[in-house]
């Protein structure tokens, strides 16, 4: 039987990395993942980024939605037109806003006899967990009924910080196992069940916020990245950008995440969507965006 990882987290936790993580070990150990990747807006750039490394036909973007309500029966679809393989391992990234408790409540009615109860695995960025003002029951949420819960960012703070922030995630959730992101290993994935934890109820519509995108010329430079990021209010929770800079003849991703921090990187290979500036929070919308590039260009 085939298994079925979720992975959720806050926005800008590193669930991609993870799932990249994923992805390469198991193609070492001879396993065939396949892959859906759900966002509000244009996942299909972040699915591009795993084309390297998986054949597209084992590739599926889910946008526009939240997979955790609306866009639960279009997983559920996707997940069942899975083709069988040798091997095979289902791996979903979630939003970053996804009611964690009620997407493994829906996931697992309905899918086809042949996938094993899906597991649930949390991303929790130490240095930011639970500083997040209103969004801190959002966080808590996406913990409470995964069976493994992921440190990252651990380098970013002082043992005593990551005793604290364990000691919370253990009075959330007693039963998970918690690890650093550089411990997991998909060979300690079959030891997993889903979890048993109760959680508790969140009012997830608090989460639906605005995403938008436009097209995105190149930018002159690096230094352009930042302008446009900064010129862009705090209240967008999530930046995410890919083109040209500058005569470079290969593409650049940039993000923003919730703490401000920007974060830059060589694309690899050619967005099948076209060079994109994206936005996810409350006040998102193509003027606001709009009005932010033309500062920076």
């Amino acid at each position: 039987m085939e298994a079925i990882v979720v992975i959720v987290g806050f926005l800008g936790a590193g669930k991609t990395t993870l799932l990249k993580k994923l992805v390469n070990n198991a193609l070492e150990k001879q396993w065939q993942p396949f892959v859906l990747l759900n966002d509000y807006e244009n996942a299909q750039l972040d699915t591009d980024q795993l084309s390297d490394e998986l054949d597209p036909q084992y590739l599926k973007a889910l946008s526009g939605s939240c997979i955790c309500c609306s866009g639960i029966t279009e997983l559920r679809e996707a997940v069942n037109r899975i083709p069988k393989r040798e091997k095979g391992i289902t791996l979903i990234e979630a939003n970053g806003t996804t009611d964690a408790c009620s997407l493994m409540g829906f996931l697992g009615v309905g899918i086809n006899e042949r996938f094993l109860p899906p597991i649930q695995i949390s991303v929790v960025d130490v240095k930011n967990w639970q500083l997040r003002a209103e969004h801190n029951e959002l966080e808590a949420n996406q913990v409470q009924v995964s069976s493994l819960i992921v440190l990252t960012h651990e380098n970013s703070v002082d043992k005593s910080r990551r005793n604290d922030v364990k000691a919370q995630l253990s009075s959330l959730n007693p039963s998970a196992k918690i690890i650093s992101s550089d411990a997991l290993d998909l060979e300690q994935l079959p030891e997993v069940t889903p979890s048993q934890n109760q959680a508790e109820h969140l009012e997830h519509h608090k989460a639906h916020w605005a995403s938008s995108s436009i097209d995105l010329p190149p930018l002159p430079s690096y230094a352009a990245i930042k302008e446009l990021c900064n010129a862009l209010p705090n209240s967008i929770l999530r930046v995410k950008g890919c083109t040209i800079i500058g005569s470079e003849p290969h593409y650049t991703y940039f993000e923003r995440c919730p703490d401000g921090e920007i974060y830059v990187r060589r694309y690899n290979g050619k967005p099948t969507t076209g060079a994109k500036l994206l936005t996810i929070g409350p006040g998102s919308s193509t003027l606001l965006l709009n009005n932010a590039l033309s500062g920076a260009t």
